[in-house]
């Protein structure tokens, strides 16, 4: 199974933000939309994320509080990325590696949205389990060795 399967059936909403907006616009948003991560973009390009993990670190030093610093100064600026060709058994690699829940899915300099690790459990599960049910099928289809030799 490669990333482009999992985008077919996750859709293509992205969700960004400048790297110059406060960091409590960037909660704000992530809080209403229920989601755990931002695409932080600049002039078109991918620039970093932030995910809810920087979110807490920044309520950590402040005190409980946000604060006012901007999504630049709290952000990933250096986002692992994978392609729609990359195998989730790799991305499932790199996110135990790496300690990523979320990647960004690049095509050359274009991103085409990101896959976090629900996708991707979400995504290896179903595939598990279509195997399963055609495996039983395949089993439950099979002629008996003593029908066999009977004939």
């Amino acid at each position: 199974m490669k990333v482009s399967e999992i985008l077919q059936v996750k859709g293509s909403i992205l969700y960004t933000i400048s790297p110059d907006q406060p960091l409590a616009d960037a909660a704000n948003t992530m809080a209403e939309k229920d989601i755990g991560s931002l695409v932080v973009m600049e002039f078109g390009d991918l620039v970093g994320m932030l995910t809810f993990r920087e979110v807490l670190r920044a309520l950590h030093e402040n005190h409980g509080n946000v604060g006012a610093g901007t999504v630049r100064k709290h952000m990933e600026d250096h986002p692992i990325t994978v392609t729609p060709d990359t195998d989730v058994n790799e991305v499932r690699r790199i996110m135990l590696e790496k300690h990523a829940r979320y990647l960004p899915v690049m095509n050359a300099k274009t991103i085409l949205g990101v896959i976090s690790f629900y996708d991707v459990a979400r995504a290896v599960l179903e595939a598990q389990s279509f195997e399963n049910r055609m495996l039983k099928a395949y089993i439950r289809d099979w002629p008996a060795e003593a029908e066999q030799a009977a004939d």
